[in-house]
């Protein structure tokens, strides 16, 4: 059984930054792709940024710039680092991971608040 765990979430101020992780743990295939999205109060979910085996990586727009994926070196995991925060960046985040083959695993999500 696959499981994704989250963590780094919480309430910032804006002009802030949090640091979400993402760890894999149980049997999976290879590892295409790593990502995040992020799904608001008013149930709007938007694909964040994503992270390929190979590095390469993709960015919605309204983070671009502030926002930035990385994996771990030696587990699977994805990084997300989140600079100059919003309040539209209030969201629950999401973490994915899809194998080689199409399969795509979910974990439960972290809150992000952005408020004075």
């Amino acid at each position: 059984q696959v499981h994704l765990a989250e963590s780094g979430g919480g309430l910032v101020q804006p002009g802030g930054s949090l640091r979400l992780s993402c760890e894999v743990s149980g049997s999976i295939l290879s590892i295409y792709i790593m990502g995040w999205y992020r799904r608001t109060l008013g149930n709007q979910r938007e694909l964040v940024a994503t992270i390929t085996s190979g590095g390469n990586t993709e960015y919605a727009n309204s983070v671009k710039g502030r926002f930035t994926i990385s994996r771990g070196n030696s587990q699977p995991r994805a990084n997300l680092q989140m600079e100059s925060l919003k309040p539209e960046d209030t969201a629950a985040y999401l973490c994915y991971a899809q194998d080689t083959v199409g399969t795509k695993y979910w974990g439960q999500g972290t809150q992000v608040t952005v408020s004075s």
